[in-house]
């Protein structure tokens, strides 16, 4: 039976709330941001992702490259998930930077972190990867990484906007176009890479005769993911929309409420485990061996904890995530950050705090050792590895772990919202509480916090309350979305 995940509860499980508030209708137009350029495709320039609006971004890219590294012929790699439109996004993409004199490899339908490996391993200049990550198929997006394999900071983006508003840029002529050549080997070099780690236990995964489903929503992770588990030795792979035609066959993005399927595919073939990814492979959701997610905010904490007892240190994640990884950061000795959200933003911190694993609440886990960058195959290697060493089920590991509740809310919002007006009332209200304003607005209570922020990669404004019972939790959102209308509708 289908369960509805509206309703369903039980003891660590965090559910989506529907307190959802909208506002006025909508015009969406291309969002631009530490996570690259997103938009849906189609309509007007400017107004979603057209092919014009690739072109400008893609020149501004190549010209802000050719300014960071001057008097070189530059090489970008290039990677694409599966949706409909990565074929003639990908065209686009590898022409304009043929057309700016740029060298192109191609590594064709691939992860998000099999391409950031891929710009250190080939020793390119950068690398773009044309994914919207976790939104439905008429999104699509061009994510850009440096010669680190890592994205764009904040300043670095502010520099190439700058790019972007040139009235007119000249192309290179015909003798000094740049070279195409493609790739299919990268995967492979990704998952090798990811064998070299010392916590991976491949031998302790193939003793443990592990049966594992996975749901790639019909990816690149239908084929990242069983070769990856085919390598740590797993013999029986249950696939679950596993085809990379882009035709998702439910909401993309990992939450419990999109995962009845695999759940029910886990309990049907009495399966230990059960993966979830994302389109481009960055994010993890993993589903215990009795059907239920163990939650997405979980997912890092699960893998922090085998790291940890071995590689005793720091840990950073977002002001969005789980207070749980504070816990188990602090209880094996360590300290714990958190940072601004947006991966670039986990990256910085992680630097700067020397830690050993890190990442944020929706799944996403970056292991320094291998590269930073939020990687959903290096969380499942770690995971298979500390659940074969451990003899332990995914839900007992589960239970060991501090129970907290999310609620996670959004609205939607126009031009008419003047958002930053909002969070500065917001503030008022609570000015007698532990307020953090490094990324919106945080409000911490005794075992509670609520974060209200606008979206990086969708036009909506988040609000996620944590605490230790879900009805504090539920309760917390509720009263943050009234003050929310009530700020709007001035009262």
């Amino acid at each position: 039976m289908r369960r509805d995940f509206t309703s369903y509860q039980h003891e660590g499980f965090r559910r989506k709330n529907p307190f959802t508030f909208v506002s006025k209708s909508i015009v969406v137009t291309l969002i631009r941001s530490i996570s690259g350029i997103r938009g849906t495709i189609g309509g007007n320039p400017d107004k979603g992702l057209t092919p014009p609006d690739i072109v400008r971004y893609i020149t501004a890219y190549g010209c802000f490259m050719k300014g960071e590294i001057p008097g070189k012929r530059l090489c970008i790699v290039v990677g694409r998930d599966a949706r409909i439109s990565g074929l003639m996004v990908n065209n686009l993409v590898c022409g304009t930077l043929a057309g700016m004199g740029i060298d192109v490899l191609d590594i064709g339908l691939t992860t998000t972190p099999t391409v950031e490996m891929a710009v250190t391993d080939s020793e390119s200049d950068g690398g773009i990867i044309i994914t919207a990550s976790h939104n439905p198929k008429q999104w699509n997006a061009l994510k850009l990484l440096n010669n680190r394999g890592e994205f764009l900071s904040a300043s670095d983006g502010e520099k190439l906007m700058q790019f972007v508003a040139l009235p007119e840029v000249a192309y290179v002529d015909v003798d000094q176009l740049g070279h195409y050549s493609s790739s299919d080997r990268y995967l492979l070099k990704h998952i090798n890479h990811i064998l070299d780690i010392p916590l991976v236990d491949p031998e302790a995964i193939k003793n443990a005769h592990f049966s594992v489903v996975v749901d790639a929503v019909n990816s690149g992770g239908g084929i990242a993911v069983p070769l990856l588990l085919e390598v740590l030795g797993v013999k029986t792979i249950h696939r679950l929309y596993c085809e990379p035609n882009g035709q998702f066959p439910h909401n993309p993005e990992p939450l419990p409420e999109h995962l009845a399927d695999i759940c029910e595919e886990v309990v049907k073939t009495k399966a230990n485990v059960g993966f979830v990814v994302d389109p481009d492979v960055d994010r993890l959701a993993i589903i215990n061996e009795i059907g239920d997610p163990i939650g997405e905010e979980y997912t890092l904490v699960a893998v922090a904890d085998y790291v940890l007892q071995h590689q005793p240190g720091n840990t950073v994640s977002n002001l969005s995530s789980s207070q749980a990884l504070k816990d188990i950061t602090e209880k094996a000795g360590g300290l714990y950050f958190a940072s601004a959200v947006g991966e670039v933003n986990v990256v910085e911190m992680m630097k700067e705090k020397k830690a050993v694993i890190g990442g944020e609440g929706n799944g996403g886990v970056i292991y320094p050792d291998l590269h930073y960058g939020r990687d959903a195959l290096v969380g499942i290697a770690l995971f298979l590895s500390y659940l074969a060493r451990s003899g332990k089920s995914c839900s007992t590991l589960r239970a060991g772990y501090p129970d907290y509740y999310i609620s996670k809310n959004k609205i939607e919002f126009g031009p008419e919202i003047a958002l930053d007006t909002i969070l500065d009332r917001i503030s008022e209200r609570y000015s007698g509480n532990d307020i953090t304003r490094i990324d919106g607005v945080k409000i911490h209570f005794d075992k509670s916090w609520v974060h209200l922020r606008k979206s990086n990669t969708e036009p909506i404004i988040r609000i996620y309350a944590e605490s230790d019972m879900q009805e504090k939790a539920d309760h917390l959102a509720r009263k943050i979305l009234n003050d929310f209308k009530e700020i709007i509708n001035g009262t």
